[in-house]
C-alpha cells in the first residue's frame, strides 16, 4: 500500500463525508460510542473544507459517494446488495444511488473500440451516436451495423478506469484496516471482508467479456420465456473493454405513465416481472441481481427487456430446493415444515430446538398473513426470516442475501406497475411447479440417470472408492443426533443415494 496516497485519500474521504453530512449516518450505522462520534465530527469538520461539496439535492451518503467518483459510486451500489452489513435503512438509500456521471468524449470511445476490436468504426457502423447513458464504469452508444442494418448498443469502459479503481481499492483496504483498529465496534460489520467482496465483484465488471458471458447464459436460459427478452451478444464486436448487444427498444420501466399511455396491460406486466424473477431464481439458479426499473424496458409489443448484466446472482440446486420448500411452507403456513427444512439443510445447528424455531417462524409469518393481500411482501418475509435464523445460529449466506435484496427491488418494480398485485398468488404457481419438477418422480429419474452416467465413467475404480469410503466412515466416532435419521436423509440428493447404493452393489459383484 502507498501510505501517503492512502492517508490523503482517507482525509479527503472523511472531509467529504463531513461536508455532505454523511459522517453522522455512517457512525450511527456502526453504533459508534457518543464520545467517538463527537470526536470524529470535530476532527472531520476541521478538514471539511478539503472535502467535495456534491449535489445538495441527494441524500447525504449518496451525495458523498457520488462526489468522490466512480469507485465510490460502485462501492455504494455493491453495499446496497448487503443489508446484512449496512442495515436496511442505509441499503435502501444506496439502492437509489445515482449512477449518472458526465460522459467522456465520443472520440475517445471510438478510439477505444478501434484499438480493442482492430476495426474502423466508420467502416463497421453506418451510424454511431453520442453517449445515450453514462455510468460509473462505462457509457453506452447507440449504433447501426453497416453489414446488416441491425441496431446495437455499444458499451465502452471509461478511459483509465482500471487504474483508477485499483488506486481507490488500495485506499479502501487501508481505510478498512484503520477503521477496524480505531473503531472495534465496526468489526461486526467486517469492513475488510466487505472491501474484499467489493474488489472481487468490481474486477469482474471491469472485464466486459465476463458480462457478455453472463448475458449469453441468461439469454439461453430464458429463450422460451414468453414476454421476456435478453438482447443477444455480438461476440465479434465485444472484448475486454467493449461490449456490443442488440439494441432493446422500449420505454424504461420507471416511466410508468408513458407505459400506461402506450396502452400496455400494466397488471399483466407487473405480474410478469415477479413471475419471471422467481422462475429464473428457482428454475435456472441464475437471476438478474440488479433488476431495478432502470435496467428494464417495456417493448412496443409489451415484452419486458432486461439490460445490464454486471451483477448476476447464482444459487445451486440444493439451495434452490431449500428456498422453494421454505417459500412453499410459508405459503401453506406450515411453520413446522419450514423449521424442519432449515434443520435438514444444516442451516440451523442440530443442538437448537426445532419446536422453538417453528414458534419463532410463526411469529414471523402470521403478522404478514394478517395483512391485506396487496400489502404482503415476500422481501419483508425473507428479511424477518433471516433475522430469526440469526438468533438460532444460522451463518450469513451471501447468495440468499442478494436474492432477498433483489426480491425487494423486484417487488417494488411490480407494485409500481400493478399496485394491487398479490405477491403470493403470483408466486404460488411458480414455487409449486418447481417443487413438482425438482422433487417429484421425474426428478428421481433424472437423478438416477445422472448417477448412472457418473458410474459409467468411474466403473473400474468403484470397488476401491467404496472400500476407501467405508474405511473413512469406520474411523469417524458416532455422533448423537437430536433428529430422526430418516428426516435428516430427506435432503440428500436422490442421485447421491442412488450412487451409494450402486457403488455397494457393484462392489459386491
Amino acid at each position: 500500500m502507498r501510505g501517503p496516497h492512502n492517508i490523503w485519500r482517507l482525509v479527503r474521504t472523511g472531509a467529504t463525508f463531513a461536508r455532505t453530512g454523511a459522517l453522522g449516518e455512517v457512525l450511527h450505522a456502526m453504533d459508534a460510542p457518543p464520545l467517538l462520534r463527537t470526536t470524529a465530527r470535530a476532527v472531520s469538520w476541521t478538514f471539511a473544507f478539503l472535502g467535495k461539496r456534491g449535489d445538495p439535492s441527494l441524500p447525504p451518503i449518496t451525495r458523498a459517494l457520488t462526489a468522490l467518483g466512480p469507485a465510490y459510486i460502485k462501492f455504494g451500489q455493491i453495499l446496497s446488495t448487503r443489508p446484512d452489513v449496512v442495515g436496511d435503512e442505509l441499503a435502501l438509500q444506496l439502492t437509489y444511488l445515482q449512477d449518472k456521471l458526465p460522459p467522456f468524449s465520443t472520440e475517445i470511445a471510438r478510439k477505444t473500440i478501434e484499438e480493442e476490436l482492430g476495426i474502423k468504426v466508420d467502416e463497421v457502423f453506418s451510424e454511431f451516436s453520442e453517449p445515450v447513458a453514462a455510468a460509473s464504469i462505462a457509457q453506452v452508444h447507440r449504433a447501426r451495423i453497416a453489414a446488416d442494418g441491425r441496431e446495437v448498443a455499444v458499451k465502452v469502459l471509461r478511459p483509465r478506469i482500471e487504474r483508477a479503481f485499483r488506486t481507490d481499492l488500495d485506499a479502501f483496504h487501508f481505510s478498512a484496516a484503520v477503521l477496524e483498529f480505531l473503531l472495534p465496534q465496526s468489526r461486526r460489520l467486517r469492513p475488510s471482508d466487505v472491501v474484499a467482496h467489493f474488489e472481487s465483484v468490481v474486477l469482474g465488471e471491469l472485464d466486459l467479456r465476463l458480462e457478455c458471458a453472463s448475458a449469453s447464459e441468461f439469454a439461453e436460459n430464458t429463450a422460451k420465456d414468453a414476454g421476456f427478452v435478453v438482447p443477444a451478444v455480438k461476440w465479434s464486436l465485444s472484448s475486454k473493454r467493449v461490449m456490443t448487444l442488440d439494441w432493446g427498444e422500449g420505454i424504461p420501466a420507471n416511466e410508468v405513465e408513458k407505459i400506461r399511455a402506450a396502452g400496455h396491460d400494466m397488471e399483466a406486466i407487473g405480474n410478469r416481472v415477479l413471475h419471471l424473477f422467481l422462475s429464473h431464481a428457482l428454475r435456472d439458479g441464475l437471476f438478474h441481481g440488479d433488476m431495478h426499473q432502470g435496467n428494464l424496458k417495456v417493448a412496443p409489443n409489451g415484452d419486458v427487456i432486461a439490460l445490464d448484466f454486471g451483477i448476476m446472482g447464482r444459487i445451486d440446486d440444493f439451495t434452490r430446493r431449500v428456498y422453494a420448500e421454505i417459500l412453499f411452507g410459508f405459503i401453506k403456513r406450515d411453520y413446522r415444515r419450514v423449521a424442519e427444512v432449515h434443520f435438514e439443510a444444516g442451516y440451523i445447528p442440530a443442538d437448537q430446538d426445532v419446536e422453538e424455531f417453528a414458534k419463532a417462524l410463526r411469529a414471523v409469518g402470521e403478522p404478514i398473513f394478517g395483512m391485506d393481500a396487496t400489502q404482503i411482501s415476500m422481501g419483508r418475509l425473507l428479511h424477518y426470516l433471516f433475522e430469526v435464523t440469526e438468533w438460532f445460529g444460522m451463518q450469513t449466506r451471501t447468495e440468499l442475501i442478494l436474492l432477498q435484496r433483489t426480491m425487494v427491488v423486484v417487488e417494488g418494480v411490480s407494485r409500481s406497475l400493478n399496485p394491487h398485485i398479490n405477491i403470493w398468488e403470483v408466486a404460488r404457481p411458480v414455487v409449486e411447479a418447481y417443487i413438482t419438477d425438482a422433487m417429484g418422480p421425474k426428478a428421481m429419474v433424472r437423478d438416477l440417470a445422472h448417477a448412472a452416467r457418473i458410474l459409467s465413467r468411474l466403473g473400474p475404480r468403484l470397488p476401491q472408492i467404496a472400500e476407501a469410503t467405508l474405511i473413512r466412515q469406520s474411523r469417524v466416532p458416532p455422533q448423537r443426533s437430536t433428529h430422526r435419521p430418516l428426516r435428516a436423509l430427506g435432503y440428500f440428493s436422490l442421485g447421491s443415494l442412488a450412487t451409494l447404493a450402486l457403488v455397494l452393489v457393484i462392489s459386491l459383484l
